[in-house]
C-alpha cells in the first residue's frame, strides 16, 4: 500500500497538470465564443511575424508573435495546437510569400501563392501541433522552441529537398539574437527567438514565476555576451571585389528577354573596365557577375565576347551562366574565368528550386506554374561550394542555396575566406523577396565570421561584413558596380564546426518531450482508473 502511494505522489510530480480553464468574459460574444479570440490572436500573431522580418528593421516583434500565439495554444489539446497553427503559419507565410503574387499573380491569380502558402503552413502546424501538447510538461517553452526548430528542419528537407523561405532566424539581420548564429547557426537563433515568446507566455499566464522569466531573458542575455565575439577583428588580410549588376526586365517580362540581360551586363562590366583604366574606380582583385545572366555552350571558351570583357577587366571573374553540357542537360554555374587563361574552375548548384529548375508532379504543376511544358529539369552539381580565384577561396551559395544550412558551412569548413551569393532575381519585381534573400546573407555572415558579397542582376547586391552590417548596397533595376574591399578570414566560428549538431539535438530534445508528454498521459489515466476501481 506504501509502494502504491509513493509511486503515485512520483506520477504526480511528474505529469503536466491539468488543462488550464477556457478564459470567461461573461455576457459577451468572446466568452461565450472563447475560440473566436483564440483565432483572432492566431492570425495576429502571424501578422507580427511577418511585419518582424525585412526590409523592415523590427526584429523585436518576432518574439512577441511567438508569446501571443503561445498565448492561444499553451496548454490545449492537440488538435487546438494544428488549427490555430496552421491559422498562425497562412498568415505569416502568404504575407512573407506575396512576391509569388507578384510575379505569377498577372498570368495565373492567387492559386501558386495561395498553394504553397497553405502547403507550408501546413507543415507549420505539425510542428504547433506538438508545441501544444508539450506546453503542458514542466519547463513547457524549452520544448516548444525546440519542436519549432524541428519543424524548421523538416521544411527545410521536405518535400522535394525542402523550401526554408521563412525560417525564423532569417528575420533576425539585426538585433541581440543575431549573434546566437554564431553558436549554434540558424537553428540555434529561432530557438532562441522562440524560446523567449513562449516564456513570456508562460510567465504571463502563471503569475509570474521566476523559471520563467529566466527562460524568457536567457537567450538575449547569451547574444548580448556574444557581441564582441561577433565584431572581433581576426582577418587574414584582405580582397578587394568588384560586383557587377547590369539589370534587365521586371517581372515575367523578363522571360525570353536574355539577349538583353546578358547585354546589359556585358556592357556594364565593360564600363568597369574602362572605369579601373581610367582611374575613377580601384582595381578589384576578383569581379563577380551575377547568377544566369546568360546562357552557355557545351564549350564556354567559345563566348569571344565574354573573353574579350575579363580581358579587358584583367583580373579573375566570376561568370553566372545557365550552360548546356554536351549531353544536353543544362547547369546553374559560376565559373571562375581567369583573363589570360579562359575559364575554369566551376561549381554547379547542388540545391535546386522546385518548380522553377525542376519540375516534380508536371500533371499537378501544369495548373500552378506557366513554365512545365517548356522546361527542362536542370542537373544538380556535385562540386564542393567553393571556387579559387586569385588565390582567394571563395564559398559559394547561388541564389535559393543561401537558404540552406549546409552549403555556406560547408563552405567555410573547406577554407572559404569569404562568401558569395551571386543570384538573379528579375522575375520577382519590386517585392520584398530580394531584401529578404539579402537577411539571409546577413545571417550566413554572422553564423560563419566571414563577408557576404552578394552579386545580383537586378538588386538587391550587397557587400556584408562579418558582424552583418551592410556597408554597400544596390537600388533594385538600376545598373550599377560596387567596388569594395572586405575582410579574409580563415578562423571558423562554433556554428561552423558542430555543423548540424545542434538542430539534431533539439530535434531530438522536442520529440523525447513529446514522448514524456504521452507517456505522462497514459500513467494519469491508469492512476485515475485504478483509483475508480478502488
Amino acid at each position: 500500500m506504501g509502494q502504491t502511494r509513493t509511486l503515485n505522489v512520483v506520477i504526480a510530480m511528474a505529469s503536466p497538470e491539468p488543462l488550464a480553464p477556457e478564459p470567461q468574459v461573461r455576457g459577451s460574444f468572446l466568452g461565450r465564443h472563447p475560440a473566436v479570440w483564440r483565432m483572432a490572436a492566431a492570425a495576429v500573431a502571424g501578422a507580427l511575424l511577418w511585419l518582424s522580418f525585412p526590409p523592415r528593421n523590427w526584429w523585436w516583434l518576432a518574439p512577441l508573435a511567438f508569446a501571443l500565439f503561445a498565448v492561444t495554444i499553451y496548454r490545449r489539446r492537440a488538435r487546438a495546437g494544428f488549427g490555430y497553427g496552421l491559422i498562425f503559419g497562412f498568415v505569416f507565410l502568404a504575407s512573407e510569400l506575396f512576391w509569388l503574387q507578384d510575379f505569377l499573380g498577372s498570368g495565373f491569380g492567387p492559386a501558386p501563392w495561395v498553394g504553397l502558402s497553405l502547403a507550408s503552413a501546413g507543415l507549420v502546424a505539425l510542428g504547433t501541433t506538438g508545441m501544444a501538447v508539450v506546453s503542458k510538461l514542466p519547463g513547457g517553452p524549452v520544448w516548444m522552441a525546440m519542436l519549432f526548430v524541428a519543424d524548421e528542419a523538416l521544411r527545410q528537407r521536405f518535400p522535394f529537398d525542402g523550401f526554408p523561405w521563412a525560417r525564423v532566424a532569417f528575420g533576425q539581420p539585426e538585433g541581440l539574437f543575431l549573434p546566437l548564429a554564431a553558436l549554434g547557426g540558424a537553428p540555434l537563433v529561432t530557438f532562441g527567438v522562440v524560446l523567449t515568446g513562449c516564456a513570456i507566455a508562460a510567465l504571463v499566464l502563471n503569475g509570474g514565476r521566476r523559471a520563467f522569466a529566466v527562460m524568457a531573458v536567457i537567450p538575449l542575455l547569451v547574444g548580448t555576451g556574444m557581441l564582441p565575439l561577433v565584431n572581433r577583428d581576426d582577418a587574414a588580410g584582405s580582397v578587394t571585389i568588384g560586383i557587377v549588376q547590369g539589370n534587365g526586365p521586371e517581372g515575367l517580362s523578363g522571360i525570353g528577354s536574355g539577349a538583353e540581360m546578358r547585354q546589359n551586363h556585358l556592357v556594364r562590366a565593360e564600363q568597369l573596365a574602362q572605369d579601373i583604366k581610367a582611374g575613377r574606380m580601384p582595381k578589384p582583385d576578383i569581379v563577380i557577375l551575377p547568377e544566369t545572366f546568360t546562357d552557355l555552350g557545351p564549350d564556354p571558351a567559345e563566348d569571344r565576347q565574354i573573353a574579350q570583357v575579363v580581358s579587358d577587366l584583367g583580373v579573375p571573374t566570376l561568370i553566372g551562366g545557365r550552360i548546356t553540357r554536351p549531353d544536353g542537360a543544362a547547369q546553374n554555374v559560376m565559373i571562375v574565368w581567369d583573363p589570360v587563361k579562359g575559364p575554369g574552375q566551376e561549381y554547379s548548384k547542388q540545391k535546386l528550386v522546385p518548380f522553377g529548375e525542376f519540375v516534380p508532379m508536371r500533371s499537378i504543376a501544369r495548373i500552378f506554374t506557366p513554365f512545365v511544358d517548356d522546361q527542362k529539369d536542370m542537373r544538380p552539381g556535385t562540386q564542393p561550394p567553393v571556387l579559387t580565384a586569385a588565390g582567394v577561396p571563395l564559398g559559394v551559395a547561388i541564389c535559393f542555396e543561401v537558404a540552406y544550412d549546409d552549403v555556406l558551412e560547408t563552405a567555410a569548413r573547406d577554407g572559404a575566406q569569404v562568401l558569395t551569393v551571386p543570384t538573379n532575381n528579375a522575375w520577382f519585381g519590386r517585392t520584398e523577396m530580394s531584401y529578404q534573400q539579402e537577411a539571409m546573407s546577413r545571417v550566413r555572415a554572422v553564423e560563419h565570421d566571414r563577408a557576404v558579397i552578394i552579386s545580383a542582376t537586378t538588386g538587391v547586391s550587397a557587400v556584408i561584413q562579418p558582424d552583418g552590417g551592410v556597408t554597400r548596397q544596390t537600388e533594385l533595376y538600376t545598373g550599377d558596380t560596387l567596388v569594395a574591399t572586405v575582410p579574409k578570414k580563415t578562423t571558423v566560428t562554433l556554428a561552423t564546426r558542430i555543423g548540424a549538431w545542434p538542430e539534431g539535438a533539439m530535434v531530438a530534445g522536442g520529440f523525447a518531450a513529446l514522448l514524456w508528454a504521452a507517456g505522462s498521459r497514459v500513467r494519469r489515466r491508469r492512476v485515475d482508473s485504478s483509483r475508480e476501481e478502488r
